[in-house]
C-alpha cells in the first residue's frame, strides 16, 4: 500500500550527501533520466525507475508533479518477465526427447541441451507478459528523510541502489536507535541515550 492509502507500511532512511544549489533544476534532470521505460513491446526481463504516485503510466511528470511542497514525491515502478522454473524444465526435456528420437540417439551433449534451455526460455520470455510492482517514496528535505512505503527486502534493496544511481546520494535505513538520535538535540540526552542498555521487563 501507498502512503496516499488509509493505513500503510514503511521503512525511514536518512539521506546522506550534499544537496546542490539548484536542487530542483538537479532533480528534475536527474528524475528525467532514470524514469520508468516500458519493455511491454521489447524481450527484457526488468525495468525499473520512477513514475508519479498518481499513475503508475506518468513517467512524464508533467508540471513536475513529483514536487510537493518541501518534499520530493515518486513512485519505483518495477516490471518483470519471469518464466517458471517448473515450466522451463518442463519444456526443456520435451525438446530434448523430441531430437533424440529424431537423430535416434541415446543423449544429447551438454552444449546441446544448453541451447535448447536458452532457446526455450527466450521463447517463454516472448510470450510472458512484465508483472509490475509500484512502491511509494517520499523524501522530506527539512529532515533528510525517506520513507519508502515498503517492507520488501529485495524492494528496499532496489530502491537503495536506484536512489544512490539517481541522485548520488546515500540512503541509510534508520532503525529505532538511530530515529531517536536524530530527534535528540540535546547532548547530554544523547549521551543518556549512548548509555542505554537492553532491559529485561518480566
Amino acid at each position: 500500500m501507498g502512503f496516499l492509502a488509509g493505513s500503510a507500511s514503511f521503512v525511514r532512511f536518512a539521506v546522506q550527501g550534499e544537496l546542490p544549489g539548484d536542487f530542483w533544476e538537479f532533480v528534475a534532470e536527474r528524475v528525467r533520466a532514470f524514469s520508468f521505460r516500458d519493455i511491454d513491446d521489447s524481450f527484457e526481463e526488468r525495468s525499473v525507475g520512477w513514475v508519479s504516485v498518481h499513475d503508475m503510466f506518468d513517467s512524464e511528470f508533467a508540471y513536475a508533479s513529483y514536487a510537493a511542497g518541501d518534499a520530493v514525491v515518486l513512485a519505483l515502478r518495477i516490471d518483470e518477465r519471469k518464466v517458471p522454473a517448473a515450466v522451463l524444465k518442463k519444456l526443456c526435456l520435451k525438446e530434448e526427447q523430441r531430437l533424440k528420437r529424431e537423430r535416434q540417439v541415446p543423449r544429447l551433449s551438454r552444449a546441446h541441451r544448453q541451447e535448447i534451455k536458452e532457446n526455450v526460455r527466450l521463447a517463454l520470455l516472448k510470450q510472458a507478459v512484465p508483472t509490475p510492482a509500484v512502491y511509494d517514496l517520499v523524501w522530506d528535505l527539512a529532515s533528510a528523510t525517506v520513507l519508502f512505503f515498503s517492507t520488501n527486502k529485495k524492494a528496499i534493496e532496489v530502491v537503495e541502489q536506484y536512489f544512490k544511481e539517481t541522485f548520488g546520494l546515500t540512503l541509510v535505513q534508520q532503525v529505532p536507535y538511530l530515529v531517536a538520535e536524530h530527534l535528540l538535540d540535546d547532548p547530554e540526552a544523547r549521551q543518556r541515550l549512548a548509555a542505554a542498555g537492553p532491559e529485561v521487563l518480566v
